[in-house]
């Protein structure tokens, strides 16, 4: 991706060096078979495990959150509100490479939401995203290393430790620097799904659901992500800035963080109904779709086949 010497977000909030925020894995909670970007969180949610233990269900663990309420932004413990400054800069780390290009990656993220917003006659607000080391403190609980990149409705932020992309590379098999573009777009994804309803939808109706039914909703709620992120691929194309093998660094991530292929990788086996992020093929298939497409009534999961 050409990313160098492009615009910066200014929506970052630098908490490297802060040091972590204690705790540990907390009790309740069951640990999940990570699945989306990441993803995430739970809708990557984490934003959903949000990507592979990699994504909000282990956040949930941590803080014994249900992750209904997290997907709702009510109910449940929620963090302390931070009082710092939204826009706070680590001095250590303001000029380092990985967040000059997380910037950059979120700043072209907003360019192309913004249009497809404005277009619809609807104003975008824009996530902050927030880099720390550690652990930290998030709206919707308390955040670590291990959790990965994650999505937090309660507060509209992304999250994502610095050690993620070398995790991505190393523990994923999934390299490169589109790849990890494509996790912060997922959750990114995640957001907006909260603004056109489609989470709080999704907390609604999964108090009335089994486990089972539940994690097939959360699927789908995934799989919509993906696809938002192929869309946001897809007019960075338009723009020139996607180089050869970008587009199969992207979906060779989603194949690392498929259920099934996760599930394989840490337990030898899988178990479909465990699923809540999609298999290596569905997370592919709809990433495609929205790159394809570029538009985002392609990527109704909802109400459509998966």
């Amino acid at each position: 991706m050409r990313w160098r010497g492009r615009r910066g977000s200014s929506n970052i909030e630098d908490r490297r060096g802060e040091g972590g925020f204690g705790g540990g894995i907390g009790r309740g909670g069951r640990m999940r078979i990570p699945g989306g970007i990441p993803i995430g969180g739970r809708g990557g949610l984490s934003i959903g495990t949000i990507v592979l233990l990699i994504v909000v269900f282990f956040v949930l663990q941590m803080c014994g959150v249900p992750i209904g309420d997290i997907l709702s932004g009510g109910g449940g413990s929620v963090g302390t509100p931070q009082t710092q400054s939204e826009r706070t800069t680590n001095a250590d780390g303001a000029s380092d490479e990985m967040r000059q290009f997380v910037s950059v990656v979120l700043a072209e993220t907003e360019e192309v939401w913004n249009g497809i917003f404005e277009q619809q006659g609807d104003n975008y607000r824009e996530p902050t995203l927030v880099l720390f080391s550690g652990s930290t403190q998030a709206g919707c609980g308390f955040a670590s290393a291990a959790s990965g990149p994650f999505y937090c409705p309660v507060d509209q932020k992304v999250y994502l430790d610095t050690s993620f992309f070398q995790t991505l590379a190393e523990r994923f098999n999934a390299s490169g620097d589109f790849a990890a573009a494509y996790v912060i777009a997922h959750e990114v994804g995640h957001h907006v799904q909260n603004l056109i309803g489609v989470l709080p939808k999704f907390n609604e109706a999964r108090q009335r659901m089994s486990e089972t039914e539940a994690n097939a909703m959360s699927v789908r709620v995934e799989l919509m992500a993906d696809c938002f992120a192929g869309v946001w691929a897809y007019y960075t194309d338009q723009k020139g800035l996607l180089e050869e093998g970008d587009i199969q660094e992207a979906l060779n991530a989603a194949e690392q963080i498929g259920d099934d292929t996760l599930q394989r990788r840490t337990q030898g086996y899988v178990v479909p109904e465990s699923f809540n992020h999609g298999t290596s093929e569905q997370r592919q298939t709809w990433f495609a779709k929205g790159f394809e497409s570029g538009r985002m009534n392609a990527c109704d999961t909802m109400n459509n086949p998966v």
